[in-house]
């Protein structure tokens, strides 16, 4: 009897078994997250025009309205932040590209963020951070103490805006480093 009534447990152990893996192969498949943008890249020329984002007269488009966090004047951006050690440190701004800077016409020129962070930095463009697994991508971190080229658009139209976000990272990670995170360099490259 015993025997007999492991057999059927059994057999009804692989019926059920086999039921849930039909009804798995039936379901449909979870909806792929989409997929981040394509990372474009900065052109190596001379650039037509560069505004230094490190001066007064370079944020004049552009400025923190992030409530809660501190405001830091251009020339602010050298100063070194953090606790030292292993630290990271966001910077946001919002970024208007007008019709013209000096005598210089935007329109239709490629404009090119390049964000030089000590030690390392990721670009985020209107909530994205452009990127592709397995292809250099100028958004995410370049290596140690070089600077990030990320192209916001490929041909400006007055009154273009961009959310800009900057995390900041000390490093090298493994190694606990003396340093502060700072910017090096904070600028927007025009090419035509």
């Amino acid at each position: 009897m015993l025997k007999k009534d492991f057999y059927w447990l059994v057999a009804c152990a692989v019926l059920g078994a086999a039921s849930m893996r039909i009804a798995a192969a039936q379901a449909p498949p979870a909806p792929a997250a989409p997929a981040p943008p394509l990372p474009v890249f900065a052109p190596s020329l001379v650039p037509a025009l560069f505004v230094d984002l490190m001066t007064a007269e370079g944020m004049a488009a552009s400025g923190f309205d992030d409530s809660s966090w501190p405001t830091i004047d251009p020339k602010g951006l050298a100063d070194r932040r953090g606790g030292g050690k292993v630290s990271f440190l966001w910077f946001r701004t919002n970024l208007t590209i007008p019709a013209q800077i000096g005598k210089f016409d935007t329109a239709g020129a490629m404009a090119v963020l390049t964000a030089y962070v000590d030690d390392c930095a990721e670009v985020w463009i209107n909530g994205q951070m452009p990127r592709r697994a397995g292809i250099p991508s100028p958004a995410t971190i370049q290596g140690f103490n070089m600077p990030n080229r990320v192209v916001l658009t490929d041909s400006v139209k007055a009154g273009d805006k961009f959310q800009i976000a900057i995390f900041g990272i000390n490093g090298p990670i493994s190694v606990v480093p003396p340093n502060f995170v700072f910017f090096r360099e904070a600028k927007i490259e025009f090419y035509k």
